[in-house]
């Protein structure tokens, strides 16, 4: 039984909008950060400590662009869609990353990794812009014979200038 469509074949390649950070990084959000992930190198907070290493000033860690994008102040809540469905569970398909929807008849999304490759640090004062993409839509048969599709994103975290930060790429799993 096949389950991949030439619809969802044909947004192998498609992009998502930009999205890009309502707030510069600054030293309020990489010390919230910091704390929150317990990163114990000053050099993302400490102004002499930075001034004395190899970046010359305070660096995000590697994993902050991938958490810079949040919803603007006093944009919509998310939480506001149990009011209108209380069986939500969260799970958005592709909007999450901007991109469109997969429609596909699964109940089971499955964390099937991510790779990341980094490029330079996030500084104070960076704004920052992501833009995702279907890297591979493909179907495959489980261990227990029913079909599952093994979905590739790849996202790229640029600075305002357009240098890229980060690229990562997820692989989702539906059962």
């Amino acid at each position: 039984m096949t389950v991949l469509t030439d619809e969802h074949r044909a947004l192998i390649g498609v992009e998502s909008e930009p999205r890009t950070s309502a707030l510069p990084v600054s030293e309020e959000l990489l010390r919230r950060f910091v704390h929150g992930v317990m990163e114990p190198d000053p050099v993302h907070w400490d102004h002499e400590v930075a001034a004395a290493s190899k970046y010359g000033e305070v660096v995000a860690p590697p994993l902050f662009p991938m958490n810079s994008v949040r919803r603007a102040p006093g944009g919509p809540d998310p939480m506001d869609r149990l009011k209108d469905d209380p069986e939500d569970d969260g799970r958005l398909g592709g909007s999450q990353n901007g991109l469109p929807p997969l429609d596909l008849p699964f109940k089971r999304l499955l964390n099937g990794g991510t790779e990341a490759e980094f490029f330079q640090l996030a500084k104070i004062g960076d704004v920052i812009t992501v833009r995702s993409k279907y890297l591979d839509i493909s179907e495959r048969q489980s261990r227990d014979g029913n079909p599952m599709v093994i979905v590739r994103v790849q996202t790229t975290y640029t600075n305002q200038d357009g240098d890229v930060l980060a690229v990562t790429t997820s692989s989702l799993i539906h059962r």
